[in-house]
């Protein structure tokens, strides 16, 4: 490891915006696994907190990421971020038929790759799209009155299937952090190695030169 070079991946903020708002969501799940499940409810009690805290967390997990987007200069890698998890070009498209072809990258034919690959693009949109229709349907099934029973029956539904895809989302996400360790170690201490950068996120290695 010594005179290894290094590149930033992540700043203070961006890690900090993931860790809380990761912090959140686990409290989200086991409320609302707790709540969902009626046999761990029963054991557990408390069903008025539980049900408290699961709320007060649902409405607190944008606050980290708004936070960070407002944060003036010290929020710019954090919105620069979002804006490329948010741009879809070609080689997200080649890295899905890669990855559907086969397993192994293709030595002969190496597909450029940004700061992110077309998975981690796809698993970002789904965790927001998911959160989303978790924060609206909640907001209808906790502040139930001015809505007729239909909507709160359908909140219902929605918000318990979008909890199951969630659930698979974040245990997806958690192996897959362990399957990749410079993305995770990036996540704790900011950094990766120079040669990973270049191998795997060839277009992104190539932008650091000029601060992206």
């Amino acid at each position: 490891m010594t005179g290894e070079a290094w590149v930033e991946r992540f700043d203070l903020v961006t890690r900090l915006v993931h860790w809380v708002t990761a912090a959140l969501a686990l409290v989200l799940v086991l409320t609302g696994a707790i709540l969902y499940v009626p046999q761990l409810s029963a054991a557990i009690g408390r069903r008025a907190t539980l049900n408290t805290i699961h709320v007060v967390a649902g409405l607190a997990l944008a606050v980290p990421l708004l936070l960070g987007v407002l944060a003036g200069r010290a929020g710019r890698r954090l919105r620069h971020d979002l804006v490329e998890l948010g741009r879809w070009d070609p080689t997200d498209a080649a890295w899905f038929r890669r990855r559907g072809l086969r397993r192994r990258p293709r030595a002969d034919r190496p597909v450029p790759a940004g700061k992110f690959n077309g998975g981690q693009k796809l698993v970002a949109a789904l965790f927001g799209g998911a959160f989303i229709v978790q924060l609206l349907s909640g907001a209808i099934m906790h502040w139930n009155k001015p809505f007729p029973d239909d909507w709160r029956t359908g909140a219902t539904f929605v918000h318990d299937w979008a909890f199951i895809v969630l659930v698979v989302l974040t245990v997806g996400h958690v192996f897959k952090a362990f399957e990749e360790p410079e993305p995770r170690a990036a996540m704790i201490h900011g950094r990766v190695p120079a040669a990973w950068a270049e191998r795997a996120r060839p277009g992104w290695s190539a932008r650091q030169g000029d601060g992206g």
